[in-house]
């Protein structure tokens, strides 16, 4: 290839990731973060895609490297070790982005990591490369934990919530301070040299140059106190107006969350295209920018369509049982940022409401909803797979 046909090749598939970036940020990332906050009447659906935006683009830019690098390299495997081709990444974005979009304006929630994962297997595979088996295992026992670790939590935290024998300014704090024990925990690119990530507990222990592990205690029991000092010095107050702040702040947490797994969905597939040629001087955050302007885009456009549709078609939520979804999202999306593994936020956050619904006894959540959307999201893998493999077999022997 000349120069120019690469470059006219980059250009093509960067507006394709942009294009899935932009779906993703309407649809999973930019809808499901703030939807139990939505649901609760804690924040109008506007302004929750507005702060989903912009807390998105932080996500993408701070963690969103381990799952784009799983998502470039890690789902198929080839015997000389490179990647997709530029063709090959052009049909898996452009085909599991219009699978998205079809969900956005249909009102059904399609899992993105199921469409994307599936489209990159499949174009992958026609390429001729061999399927890594161990990397499916990890993803599949990853969503199908989720509804149940992801439902056990939110049923746990919606009953420790409504137990009569807790006081409210003794429940919630103590849910806040595991909240900020985990985020003393969460790794960050700014904390460590070079594209490393490193936790605030880790980071303080390498600064101070003291033993990293008695640190790492310190520094989360001290995050876990301060939490729980301030959410129960703000539910003593007003309880109500401590709930919605938890509320809000937990959305904040989740939409960060899911910009740094997301992105990587809309970016992993260009990835091998950036590490040689032209575009390889462009650092990796400067690649996450990119994607995280796609998501921010995505969340003011089109994310309060869907928002609106999982607030409300799913489950009339209140604070308790919102507080309750959303903890054990941030758990989860966490953990598959850390091993670098492509989640659904719909599926997470779905889990979530229907079992702190299941705790509260009176959901209302409609069964013919939750089933037409676990087909979908089946069918998003098994179509994403079928029409990448047949499209890139099509544009290839024309190319």
């Amino acid at each position: 290839m000349g120069a120019t046909s690469v470059l006219v090749t980059l250009i093509v598939a960067s507006a394709a990731s942009l294009f899935m970036a932009w779906a993703i940020g309407a649809g999973s990332s930019g809808s499901t973060p703030f939807a139990p906050a939505v649901g609760a009447n804690a924040i109008s659906v506007m302004r929750a895609g507005f702060f989903v935006g912009i807390l998105g683009l932080a996500g993408a830019v701070l963690q969103g490297a381990n799952v784009t690098e799983t998502v470039g390299g890690g789902l198929v495997l080839f015997p000389d070790g490179g990647g997709l081709s530029a063709i090959a990444a052009i049909v898996a974005l452009v085909t599991a982005a219009l699978l998205v979009a079809f969900g956005i304006f249909t009102g059904y929630p399609i899992a993105t990591a199921f469409t994307v994962t599936g489209a990159v297997v499949g174009v992958g595979l026609a390429m001729g490369g061999q399927p890594a088996t161990a990397k499916y295992v990890e993803i599949a026992s990853l969503w199908v934990a989720v509804p149940f670790v992801g439902g056990a939590i939110a049923y746990a935290t919606a009953s420790l919530l409504r137990n009569e024998s807790v006081p409210e300014d003794v429940a919630v704090p103590l849910l806040g301070g595991l909240v900020a024990a985990l985020l003393a925990n969460v790794r960050f690119v700014l904390l460590a040299p070079g594209s490393e990530q490193a936790s605030v507990a880790r980071a303080t222990g390498r600064t101070l140059g003291t033993p990293i592990l008695p640190t790492i205690a310190a520094v989360t029991l001290l995050g876990a106190l301060v939490g729980a000092g301030l959410l129960y010095r703000d539910v003593r107050a007003d309880p109500a107006a401590g709930q919605r702040h938890f509320l809000l702040v937990l959305g904040g947490l989740v939409a960060f969350s899911a910009g740094g797994s997301q992105v990587g969905l809309a970016l992993g597939p260009l990835l091998p295209l950036l590490d040689s040629g032209p575009a390889s001087v462009i650092p990796i955050t400067g690649v996450l920018l990119f994607g995280g302007v796609g998501l921010l885009i995505g969340s003011w456009t089109g994310a309060p369509r869907m928002i609106k549709a999982i607030a409300q078609d799913y489950s009339s939520l209140g604070p308790r049982r919102s507080i309750a979804a959303l903890i054990p999202s941030f758990i989860i999306a966490q953990t598959a940022v850390f091993f670098g593994l492509p989640v659904s936020f719909n599926e997470i956050i779905v889990s979530a409401i229907v079992g702190s619904g299941a705790a509260a006894g009176d959901g209302e959540v409609s069964r013919g909803k939750m089933g037409k959307t676990v087909l979908a999201w089946l069918c998003s893998l098994v179509l994403a797979f079928g029409l990448s493999y047949g499209v890139f077999f099509a544009v290839d022997s024309l190319v």
